[in-house]
């Protein structure tokens, strides 16, 4: 596991533990085994949607792209913030929202079709 990975783990203290899986030559960071952030070439981008797109919007934070068979894929996550590394209160706070994101999104994958 890369330096910056165990460094993540200081930085979510406050939060709570963390948890690093290999994927995709990153790494998903999960709490509570749940992936609520993702690591690409040690950059940090923590899980979005529509109720806190708008902490990252403000902040000038873009998604996570990558190139698939020749186009550009956006993924809901976005670039941390610089503070997240320096400040273990803002970390947390992040974290926090991110966390709740995926939870949001697993509710979603997880509720039944209702048929009319």
């Amino acid at each position: 596991m890369s330096e910056y990975i165990e460094y993540l783990q200081e930085a979510f203290e406050l939060f709570g533990p963390i948890t690093a899986r290999k994927m995709f030559g990153g790494y998903g960071i999960y709490h509570n085994g749940l992936m609520f952030a993702l690591v690409a070439e040690d950059t940090l981008y923590l899980k979005a949607d529509a109720k806190n797109l708008g902490y990252f919007e403000k902040e000038g934070l873009g998604p996570f792209e990558y190139n698939k068979s020749g186009k550009l894929t956006k993924m809901s996550y976005y670039l941390a913030p610089d503070e997240v590394m320096d400040d273990r209160e803002q970390a947390a706070i992040w974290a926090h929202r991110s966390f709740e994101a995926a939870l949001r999104s697993q509710a979603l994958k997880n509720k039944p079709n209702r048929k009319k």
